[in-house]
This record gives C-alpha cells, structure tokens and sequence, in this order.
C-alpha cells in the first residue's frame, strides 16, 4: 500500500510518501481502507518529536490517529463487524490506504454522516466531550466556561455541557466572536479583552483547551471549591487557589463517547468545521497548514 512514512523526527519534510508492505490484521482487529486521516496537532508534535518522551515512535513510522474508512478484512475472532462496513476510529498510524484497528475502539458511522468528513471526529470531540463527561464533574445548572470554544475539542466540550443542563460560556478570541455565536452558547467572552475578562463572573467550572497566559488567568475566574479541568496541563497559577480543584485531563479511546458525538453532527448539533481535503501524498501541506492556524480540520484522502 502507499502511506506517509517518517524515517526521522524533523519538520513537514520528514513525511515521506511511500510504498509499505500492507497491514495483516491480528486477532481482534478488523483491515480498514481508508476514507480519510484527519491532521491533529499531536501529529505535527510526534513528527517534531516534541512528545518522544512519551509517544515515541519507532522508525520507519507511520503517524495519524483519526481515520475513516470501510471494512475489507477481518481478524481472527471478529464478528462485531464485517467487511463491507462503514466504520470511524481514534486509531493509530492512520497514513495510509490500508489500517488495522482494534474493535474495542471502532465504531460504525451512523447513517447520515458523510464518510469522508466522519475522520474529522475521532480524536477531538472524545477529548471535548470527555472534558466535560469525565474530568469536570459538571451538574446541571451549573455554569461552565469552555476556552477555544470555536476549535474542534472546544466545540464537543461546549455540546456535552449543554447536553448536561449547564449554562455554557464560550471563551474565544476577539476575532473569533462572529464564529462563536453559532455554537449557541448561553455567553460569548473575547479571552483577549482584559475588560471582558475582568467583567466575567464567577463560574463553577472552567474547561480548558488552550495554552498559555489565558489559561493562567482563568484559574482565577473558578468559585472556591469550583474545578479547573483542563487538556493542556495545569497552569502554575493554579497553586494560588488551593480551594480550586485541578485535572490535567487526558482522554482515551471511547467508541460509545465517539457515537454520542456523531449523532449530534449528524442531528445538527455539532459542527467540526472542515478546511480543506488534500490528497494524501500531500499530507506535509496539510501539516504547515495547521501550523499557520488552518480554520479548521485537514483531511487527508488516500
């Protein structure tokens, strides 16, 4: 099969597209052909090696961890699914025409989402929905403030919220205001307005996705005994509110969360914006356009 092969850690010019010997799937994994890979941010951080500490790769590699696709081979003992089947995952080395996925964390595409842009979904809306489901402890009634509520974690986190009753502030940036209303939160708050931010109230919860000096201060906006939950770490302001609660959040493959977050998609409710489809021989393009801040997620199509 063909697939974007890294030989060295490095920039986009790393990604190499290549002939590789075809995947076999083993006991419990089905062969997908696939539809689409998405671009993620922890792909351009694996291909610099940023994250070799703790997502080392093994040369020659093969990086992606979204995908969709259908069904041509099926492993030892699988009867979960079958070939022909349309299916969508948080997998892994997802590059290329061929992928051998586990069944524990595969799931069928519901009807009526499109299954190209299902690749969209995997990784980020289990960590957004996650967010909220798992690491805030979120009640109903309560408020909570989502950061990066316009990007693809910060959607499903915003969608997961509502579905669980809270009044949901969404936290962007002043250009992305416009964006923002779509997501039909209770709030919008430009993060880079120093007076919106000091105008903000309390709130219970705040779910962050973002880095730097904005997490830093939002700690500051959590009620005492409230919860800062957040997928980039806990910021060092944190140890001045000892009465806030902290997670450093790290999600994990969920078909069942997966599911949850298509049927909104395909309900209406959730929409993770797609820029751009690029051929997957192209994949180093759609890394530098992520690294310039692409508006939305890159497909990648075999």
């Amino acid at each position: 099969m063909k697939a974007v092969v890294m030989h060295e850690y490095g920039g986009p010019d790393v990604l190499k597209y290549e002939d590789v010997p075809d995947p076999v799937p083993g006991k419990g994994d089905v062969l997908i052909r696939t539809a689409a890979a998405s671009v993620n941010p922890v792909d351009l951080w694996q291909r610099a090696g940023a994250t070799k500490a703790s997502l080392r790769v093994e040369f020659p590699a093969i990086i992606g961890w979204d995908l969709s696709g259908t069904v041509v081979g099926l492993g030892p003992d699988v009867r979960e699914f079958a070939v022909g089947d349309h299916v969508f995952a948080w997998a892994f080395h997802t590059y290329g025409e061929l992928c051998a996925v586990q069944t524990s964390v595969l799931a069928r595409i519901p009807d009526g989402v499109d299954l190209i842009e299902a690749a969209a979904l995997p990784l980020v809306t289990i960590t957004g929905s996650q967010l909220i489901s798992v690491a805030s402890g979120v009640k109903a009634g309560q408020t909570v403030l989502v950061s990066g509520a316009v990007g693809g974690v910060g959607r499903a986190a915003v969608r997961t919220a509502q579905d669980k009753g809270a009044v949901v502030i969404a936290g962007v940036r002043t250009e992305q205001l416009e964006a923002a209303r779509s997501i039909r939160a209770a709030q919008v708050v430009a993060l880079d307005d120093q007076a919106a931010v000091d105008a903000l109230a309390p709130v219970d919860i705040v779910a962050n996705t973002v880095h730097g000096g904005t997490a830093e201060q939002l700690v500051s906006k959590v009620k005492e005994g409230g919860m800062f939950a957040s997928v980039t770490g806990v910021p060092q302001s944190a140890t001045s509110r000892p009465s806030v609660r902290t997670v450093a959040f790290v999600s994990k493959q969920d078909p069942e969360t997966l599911l949850y977050m298509a049927t909104a998609v395909r309900d209406g409710k959730l929409k993770i914006p797609i820029s751009q489809h690029l051929p997957l021989r192209d994949a180093r393009q759609g890394h530098i356009a992520v690294e310039r801040g692409a508006g939305g997620k890159i497909l990648l199509l075999p």
